[in-house]
């Protein structure tokens, strides 16, 4: 493919000095490209859009360059000195007879028309038009659209207008106005935003997908990165790249850091080649507008900082501060989130949702659910742009007041979800979590290093006890408790929660730590007659004593925890939970008092409404029964459990020590005392010393 560079004259080739880094073919975008040229043909105006660095103008040129390779008449580059946006242009100056290729682009810097940009450069979009249609450049003046119209009566002309951000709304009504007067006229654009006319077809470009299509393919991002890598290092060091498993797996957390975006994904090659792909990913994981490379063609695509800039700059005072403040936020996140955060000083509430909207419309955020729908939309900050916002906000000197706005919300959102799950609504409450999974990380990751949070941030960990305990997250759940609990040691309660539930986690990953974790748990509750947490210290002593093969003492502790847990207690597991440990306890030594601690477990206040120990009562009946030679029964009550679990949902504890009691009944044999009933932890996990000591109680 022939290099074409946009110039101010003459016919030769700029010389490899002048154009700086050649960039290379189109990688994973051979169906983007088809639906280009399909929309290309049987439209007059088509809009390529998309977020900063996604290869807007790479695909868009492409395809202007295969129309030339296949007889166009003419090609005319007109304003954008240093621009690759034609680099994929061939055919200089072929006659042909194809169209005539008109190609403008917004000179580099130019940030409206009317600035100056230059000696030379035109005064608005209108005059970089008629210079390129006339082919006289550097001539400074204004010119109508009439003019130019007059001028693209041509029989076929196809107008390529790139990057016009700058001059949205002149390129609006221009383009309007030029398809109306000029029948034969067809025009190209790409641009962060449609132009919103009538008949407007409008390609939406996606950054490249980091995951692969299945087991047998590479993911379309980590095809680019190679590509350029590979190209990088030849030029470099003149060898190739031998990559072990740890280099690939390095590669694939690259392209998932910067979300697949080409751009970055382009730099982030460009430093790997300097130093080493491990070091890249690294440094990713943290922060990523520091990638550079200082020979890329277009200035503002040498820096992803630089590059996102271009488009903070043409953002309105409000659309700058959501972009800002909303940065706080990882992952996911709605309106009315983004209301509460956002608001303040001088913006309102009211006005957050519209520039939500206008910053979704230029690729900064991404709706995650389709707009106009019965629920409220939906959006996530694409990662370029969450760093850059972020630089801002910490620049503002915001970030905290944002991080403590991001505190206060993710608590409610942790009480809302303990409130559901302890009136009856469980699977409401394990889609609240999962969908804001990433916030309420983010929040909770970064408590500690502000420590007016603490408190808020432990109380919301002691809220989502269902989530670490029921659903397998124990690990994360404890490394967030043993963070915050030396962090809050002036509220006593908090605290008496927080070592039962720390030691609960704990349990069977690190005895002794449990142990450790109760001592200072007991007293902290007692001093402030907390029934339900010394129940549950109660019951966590009996599972150390489960596990370590006392039977009697789990008896005692499980009997005493279904005595101690009020009924419809919330903040952690109830007494039907301690009635069927209790029960799974005595099935071998004592079947008939096995039997009825099982039915007690199963006729608790409130227990249907409590699917999960309704699911473990379930299991401890149907152990009993399997102990007790009634195997049909056990297999009936345990099909039945299962059967009446939610399969869109993460499965909870007791799925998988009900499907192991199937396979024994299958098999015939008989099955021990069950340890999966209650949270792993990970083996050999030590405590920190800070999180037993030093504590009052």
């Amino acid at each position: 493919m022939a290099d074409v560079w946009t110039r101010k004259g003459g016919d030769s080739a700029p010389s490899a000095q002048d154009r700086g880094q050649v960039p290379g073919p189109l990688v994973g975008r051979e169906r983007e490209s088809r639906d280009l040229r399909a929309l290309l043909e049987n439209h007059r105006l088509v809009t390529v859009a998309g977020e900063v660095g996604v290869g807007k103008s790479r695909l868009a040129a492409e395809a202007v360059a295969e129309a030339v390779a296949h007889g166009v008449g003419e090609c005319v580059l007109g304003a954008g000195k240093g621009r690759p946006a034609a680099e994929a242009v061939a055919g200089f100056g072929a006659q042909g007879p194809g169209p005539r290729v008109v190609v403008v682009r917004w000179p580099e810097g130019r940030q409206d028309a009317g600035s100056d940009g230059g000696p030379g450069s035109p005064v608005s979009l209108t005059a970089a038009v008629m210079e390129a249609a006339a082919g006289v450049h550097g001539r400074r003046g204004t010119a109508g659209v009439g003019a130019v119209a007059d001028r693209l009566r041509a029989a076929d002309v196809l107008l390529f207008l790139d990057d016009v951000d700058p001059v949205h709304a002149e390129c609006v009504g221009m383009v309007q106005t030029l398809l109306e007067f000029v029948p034969s006229l067809r025009v190209l654009v790409t641009a962060r935003r449609p132009l919103g006319l009538g008949g407007e077809a409008v390609l939406r470009l996606a950054p490249l997908s980091a995951e692969p299509a299945d087991e047998h393919r590479t993911a379309p991002a980590m095809k680019l990165f190679l590509d350029r890598f590979l190209d990088r290092s030849l030029e470099r060091a003149g060898a190739g790249f031998d990559a072990d498993d740890s280099d690939l797996s390095s590669v694939a957390d690259i392209c998932r850091y910067v979300g697949g975006l080409p751009l970055a994904v382009e730099l982030a090659a460009e430093q790997a080649a300097r130093s080493s792909v491990g070091e890249v990913a690294e440094r990713l994981k943290e922060h990523q507008c520091w990638l550079s490379a200082p020979d890329m063609a277009a200035p503002r695509h040498r820096s992803l900082r630089d590059a996102v800039a271009a488009a903070y700059v043409l953002c309105d005072r409000d659309e700058r501060i959501v972009w800002a403040r909303a940065s706080i936020l990882a992952g996911e996140f709605d309106e009315s989130t983004a209301a509460f955060v956002c608001a303040g000083g001088g913006l309102a509430p009211a006005r957050v949702p519209a520039c939500l909207t206008r910053l979704a419309a230029v690729g900064v955020l991404t709706p995650v659910r389709d707009p106009g729908g019965i629920r409220e939309p939906r959006y996530r900050m694409a990662p370029a742009a969450h760093d850059f916002g972020g630089e801002r906000l910490r620049e503002a000197r915001e970030f905290e007041v944002a991080a403590e706005r991001r505190a206060i919300h993710f608590h409610r959102v942790a009480a809302l979800a303990e409130n559901l799950w302890s009136l009856g609504s469980q699977p409401q409450a394990v889609r609240l979590v999962l969908a804001e999974a990433e916030g309420l990380r983010a929040m909770l990751e970064y408590a500690p290093r502000q420590p007016e949070l603490a408190a808020a941030a432990l109380e919301s960990v002691l809220n989502l006890w269902f989530w670490w305990a029921v659903y397998d997250a124990a690990d994360e759940g404890r490394r967030h408790l043993l963070r915050l609990l030396p962090m809050c040691r002036s509220d006593t309660l908090l605290i008496a929660r927080g070592l039962c539930l720390a030691a609960w986690l704990t349990a069977y990953g690190d005895p002794y730590g449990a142990s450790e974790l109760l001592q200072h748990a007991w007293p902290a509750a007692v001093l402030t007659g907390d029934d339900a947490t010394i129940g549950r210290i109660a019951h966590v002593q009996g599972m150390l004593a489960l596990h370590e093969g006392d039977l009697e003492r789990a008896t005692e502790q499980f009997q005493e925890a279904a005595s101690t847990i009020p009924p419809h207690v919330s903040g952690g597991l109830p007494p039907a939970v301690s009635l069927a440990a209790l029960a799974v306890t005595q099935a071998e030594q004592s079947p008939r008092a096995a039997r009825r601690s099982a039915r007690r477990a199963l006729s608790q206040p409130g227990i249907r409404g409590d699917a999960w120990a309704c699911l473990v009562a379930r299991y401890a009946q149907a152990f009993v029964d399997h102990s007790d030679g009634r195997t049909g029964r056990a297999r009936l009550r345990a099909h039945r459990a299962l059967a009446a679990l939610d399969g869109r949902l993460p499965a909870p504890h007791g799925c998988a020590a009900l499907r192991d009691l199937i396979t024994d009944i299958d098999r015939g044999s008989r099955s021990g005392l069950p340890t999966a009933t209650v949270p792993r932890g990970l083996t050999g996990v030590a405590i920190p010393a800070q999180a037993g000591s030093g504590i009052p109680g």
